[in-house]
């Protein structure tokens, strides 16, 4: 009898668990339906600012495989436009409503489930809901939907972003590049709180270099608008003038449904799952219910591997992968999932901006004591041309010199610096240690001591200080 497979969400999880599944289990031992709220599957969400600002061509570039590739080349019932709007583990089937139908509900059985619903945008600070030229920018949909207004409304002069993470800093850039005039406002110290406010405040001023009116500290309340359409948003701190406004204000794990059906949520408002992508039960859940369920992506929270607390980082780079390991496990391999150290890496006007690891304040939390060393050193030899500058910031543990995390900005080939000291941080390794790693060296690539080496330098030197 063939097995059924039903993935709820087509994006990055998803449909990584359903094609590597494919890979070991052909059609006649799997079926595989997917269903998808949206009208693209497997795209990139990072590439929407970019493809905002002019800078890529989209929405098809932005698509790393399309739903006919997957129907012709996976033998996936890929179902566009169908949202999930039940799951019964009892009868062992999902509802879901097909948008384009009429909201005719299909109830589809299945034997293997994989949860891949994704995270949501948080909600703004106001009750208004359907207020026009206020938008999200979570989806290739929501991308689709800004790009049109932006081309029909040539009058727009005004644009506010509200949240300083990377989606707000890099629409705040996009827009600036379309010729608006726009103010990002931030109830946070410093844009990008991903990382410490000092490395935050080079971001902003950088922000700032290209004419966005950064307002740090300042509390979005509500709108004003006029026939329907937006016009103003009001701040503790004052109202600011917008035609057009960007929601930026982070993003939570889409698991109402899940909650719904009993799924166990963790503290992070993640799914619970075990190293495999399982869901498992609570103790005292009869776990046997979710015998063949699996989640994975934004939706579900993991485990960091410097605290060993449970997280929840919606990065597509951890989706992909925690879907792989869903999709290896119904294939009949046992792989898992071994939990995240947070790396990330963003373009921020003409910096490059990198985090791993932890920050200050996740260190203070989690009782680890430490010390900080800031260096500025440079992405080339010194005398060579285009020669910039990069200040990595490393956060090392007391009195262990063990590296718990590190932040680079720089103008020009920074971003990458980051991946040595994330290897660095998964393989728990010293700042000692880190002094003699064997990196590249040619002058149009780095100094003879790398910025890398410098900092590790300057923390080993620091934490020999404090045995001494």
């Amino acid at each position: 009898m063939v097995e059924r497979m039903v993935i709820i969400g087509g994006d990055a999880a998803g449909m990584s668990a359903g094609s590597q599944a494919r890979r070991m289990r052909g059609p006649d031992d799997l079926a595989i339906v997917v269903f998808e709220r949206g009208t693209h599957t497997s795209y990139s969400a990072c590439g929407i600012p970019y493809w905002i600002a002019g800078m890529v061509s989209g929405p098809s570039a932005l698509v790393a495989r399309d739903p006919e590739t997957y129907r012709r080349e996976y033998a996936m019932d890929v179902r566009l436009r169908h949202e999930v709007i039940a799951i019964d583990l009892d009868r062992r089937e999902v509802v879901a409503r097909a948008l384009d139908d009429g909201g005719r509900e299909v109830r589809e059985p299945f034997d293997t489930l994989v949860y891949a619903a994704g995270a949501i945008p948080q909600p703004p600070p106001w009750p208004e809901r359907d207020v026009a030229g206020v938008f999200g920018v979570q989806t290739l949909n929501d991308g689709e939907a800004l790009r049109a207004w932006l081309s029909s409304h040539h009058h727009m002069r005004r644009a506010v972003v509200l949240g300083g993470g990377y989606i707000g800093v890099t629409m705040a850039e996009a827009l600036v590049r379309r010729g608006l005039a726009v103010t990002l406002i931030d109830r946070a110290e410093q844009p990008m709180p991903t990382m410490d406010p000092d490395m935050g405040r080079m971001v902003s001023d950088a922000l700032k270099e290209i004419g966005i009116d950064v307002r740090s500290g300042v509390v979005a309340t509500g709108l004003e608008h006029e026939d329907g359409r937006v016009t103003a948003v009001h701040t503790n701190d004052g109202t600011v003038p917008a035609d057009v406004v960007i929601l930026g204000l982070g993003v939570r794990p889409n698991t109402q449904l899940a909650a719904e059906a009993g799924f166990p949520i963790g503290v992070t408002g993640g799914i619970k799952t075990d190293d495999h992508m399982r869901v498992v039960g609570e103790p005292g859940q009869d776990d046997s219910r979710f015998a063949g369920v699996w989640a994975a992506g934004d939706c579900v929270e993991t485990v960091h591997r410097i605290t060993g607390q449970p997280v929840h980082l919606p990065l597509g780079t951890h989706a992909n992968k925690q879907g792989r390991v869903a999709g290896l496990n119904i294939g009949g391999s046992d792989a898992t999932f071994p939990g995240v150290i947070g790396t990330t890496v963003s373009k921020v006007c003409g910096l490059e901006v990198a985090r791993t690891g932890l920050r200050e304040r996740d260190a203070q939390q989690a009782g680890l004591p430490y010390l900080t060393v800031t260096v500025t050193s440079t992405n080339r030899a010194p005398y060579f041309p285009g020669t910039a500058s990069i200040t990595v910031k490393l956060i090392a543990e007391r009195p262990s010199g063990r590296l718990l995390g590190a932040q680079i900005i720089g103008e020009s080939e920074a971003a990458k610096r980051i991946d040595p000291l994330a290897v660095a941080i998964w393989n728990d390794m010293t700042v000692v240690e880190m002094t003699s790693l064997d990196l590249g060296y040619a002058p149009p690539y780095a100094p003879v001591w790398d910025p890398v080496l410098v900092a590790a330098r300057k923390a080993a030197n620091a934490i020999d200080g404090d045995k001494r």
